[in-house]
């Protein structure tokens, strides 16, 4: 029987909560998520664009390695939790990347920006945030001008509690007792790739753009028809 899907809070307002998010370690993580982002792009042969859109950007790690390897891009970094953004702004600053990281609080399934407004929409670890994820997606795409790219990735849910301990012993075994609960409630909430699929098709996104990029990852990579 399928591990059934635990919902957890949808935007971490708790300050406490946002301090130990941003000290667990996500370092490879977000370095594998920007490797992998720009991969894709070159193996394309196309770019990203200029202007960037980074839904739930937490505390904005992605948006200052992206820039960093990157240096034409501007990302717009929005996240829904006033805490993780001023633990965002920090970051941003004393990486130097105030002229080139925006940070926007918002809600993803809800943009103030116009269609076709950015050249990329990129995400990380959002979606198991959301009970429902399909304004999320559709959001996205509104905003995502024709031929951008829009990729996503986040955690799997696994099949049994047993295949959820072991990842957490794996990934997380050298973190604190409370990091490891976040990772633990954060697998049992994510969505299978049938699941996500399911939700994918009704706007139009083939499943092929779908893989699992490593034991815990799904990652979504789809081009909008130009």
């Amino acid at each position: 029987m399928m591990l059934e899907r635990v919902l957890e809070p949808e935007v971490m307002n708790d300050l406490q909560e946002a301090i130990e998010y941003h000290d667990m370690d996500f370092n490879e993580v977000n370095r594998a998520f920007v490797r992998d982002l720009l991969a894709f792009a070159a193996q394309e042969d196309r770019t990203l664009g200029r202007d960037i859109l980074d839904l739930g950007t937490g505390t904005a790690r992605i948006p200052v390695e992206l820039c960093l390897q990157a240096p034409s891009l501007r990302v717009m970094a929005a996240d829904a939790s006033s805490e993780m953004l001023e633990l965002a702004r920090y970051h941003i600053e004393i990486n130097h990347m105030l002229d080139r990281i925006q940070l926007h609080r918002t809600d993803a399934k809800k943009l103030v920006f116009g269609p076709s407004f950015f050249d990329a929409v990129i995400s990380n670890s959002l979606v198991h945030h959301l009970p429902q994820s399909e304004a999320f997606f559709a959001e996205a795409l509104r905003v995502l001008r024709p031929g951008g790219l829009l990729f996503v990735r986040d955690l799997f849910r696994p099949a049994s509690q047993e295949q959820v301990e072991a990842l957490v012993a794996q990934h997380a075994g050298n973190e604190s007792p409370r990091s490891q609960q976040l990772f633990r409630q954060s697998l049992q909430a994510a969505l299978t790739t049938e699941e996500l699929a399911k939700i994918l098709a009704a706007l139009g996104v083939d499943a092929q753009c779908i893989q699992m990029t490593s034991d815990r990852h799904w990652t979504l990579a789809y081009r909008k028809p130009a």
